[in-house]
């Protein structure tokens, strides 16, 4: 396996947090969780002149420049060594193109993109099982709908950048956490 910097995508309740940190653990790989980063950044004055915290707590989305202003920052403190698996970003074609670019000016060659496939009623399913379970407020019916709908316009025609411009492996989100993590290291090849 001889990838720098692997994307780990899909619907949400795709389950690529699971599989992004399981990858990042394996590969002993920097785990990149855009809402931990986000949290973390808290302090940082965004391109709109707004504190990264401040909307994380009005629960708006950031806009691309507001969220690569974020990105750039952190990726600037990452060691040039090593690699990064991604859960998170990027979601929409600006933010592709951004955060490839960065990569490669850091001399990242070699990209991977997973994507976790399911159907957007077993999306929808798993998103309100999770919000019964564990009481997520981003998980609550307005919030999911609205969540499928930015997916659909926004995350899928970004993904033909990714298709252009990494390898791209399409995994079956639908069995359980473990043949879904087999898939994806077939696709990587690490077994």
């Amino acid at each position: 396996m001889n990838y720098e910097a692997i994307f780990i995508l899909g619907p949400q309740g795709s389950g690529k947090g699971t599989q992004a940190r399981m990858l990042a653990q394996t590969l002993n790989f920097f785990f990149w969780e855009t809402g931990a980063i986000l949290r973390k950044n808290a302090d940082v004055i965004t391109s709109s002149g707004e504190c990264a915290g401040d909307i994380l707590k009005t629960g708006r989305l950031f806009t691309d420049e507001e969220l690569l202003s974020v990105v750039k920052k952190e990726l600037e403190h990452l060691p040039h060594k090593g690699g990064i698996v991604f859960d998170g970003i990027p979601r929409r074609i600006g933010q592709a193109e951004f955060l490839l670019g960065l990569l490669q000016s850091r001399g990242v060659k070699k990209f991977a993109t997973i994507f976790l496939d399911i159907p957007k009623d077993e999306s929808r399913k798993r998103l309100f099982l999770r919000a019964e379970q564990e009481g997520r407020v981003d998980d609550a019916r307005e919030a999911i709908e609205r969540r499928l709908a930015d997916y659909e316009s926004n995350t899928v025609p970004m993904l033909d950048v990714l298709k252009q411009r990494t390898d791209f492996f399409t995994i079956d989100g639908h069995p359980s956490i473990e043949e879904v993590k087999k898939g994806v290291w077939s696709a990587l090849g690490i077994i």
